[in-house]
């Protein structure tokens, strides 16, 4: 890994991530992660999807979570179920930003 991947890798935990800073510890799957919910990028991202005809399904909660591909593993696939906290979602959309993962969910109604 080149220095500067190194500067990001270590930025994603040492800023971005940080619980002293934006991140907070959550249970993703059971597993204690430090998240970042988003919840006005978010909304701005359903606007644009829905101007491009792109919404599949209606959620009654949606949330975007920032996780750190350390921490979490795997990009997770669309139609996932995930458990946060106590809460049931389904991935709606997902990408990898250079380590930090950008995951957007719609709450499953029980």
């Amino acid at each position: 890994m080149t220095g500067f991947k190194e500067l990001i890798f270590n930025d994603i935990s040492n800023v971005f991530l940080n619980p002293l800073e934006f991140g907070e510890k959550h249970l993703v799957d059971g597993k204690e992660m430090t998240v970042v919910i988003d919840d006005t990028e978010v909304m701005e991202r359903s606007k644009r999807q829905k101007d491009e005809g792109r919404i599949d399904g209606v959620y009654k909660r949606q949330l975007l979570i920032y996780v750190s591909r350390r921490e979490f593993g795997k990009l997770p696939a669309v139609g996932r179920t995930i458990t946060l906290d106590s809460g049931k979602f389904r991935v709606m959309d997902a990408n990898d930003e250079a380590g930090v993962l950008s995951i957007t969910l719609g709450a499953i109604s029980s």
